[in-house]
């Protein structure tokens, strides 16, 4: 499966943020910051990966349409649902 040419702008930018809240959240440990600060960033790195994953998943079962209806070889349900588990 390949990420749609469309959809790779805003998995990267997804991506690049959370590597920057990430880096937030380092520096708010090393400081010593206050837990509940910590875990509010935390949590939102995790909701940023979360986000760029299920883009990856939708443009590949868009790719995946598109390759059933030109008589390719989609993928099938149970590797669909293999990657969205992944995500849960």
């Amino acid at each position: 499966m390949q990420v749609g040419d469309e959809a790779v702008g805003a998995v990267l930018n997804r991506l690049r943020r959370a590597q920057g809240q990430l880096a937030g959240v380092i520096a708010m440990i090393e400081a010593g910051r206050d837990c509940k600060d910590v875990v509010t960033q935390l949590a939102a790195v995790s909701r940023a990966l979360d986000r760029a994953g299920f883009k990856i998943v939708a443009s590949g079962m868009r790719q995946c349409m598109a390759e059933a209806e030109e008589g390719g070889a989609p993928m099938s349900e149970a590797e669909l649902e293999k990657l969205f588990l992944a995500l849960a």
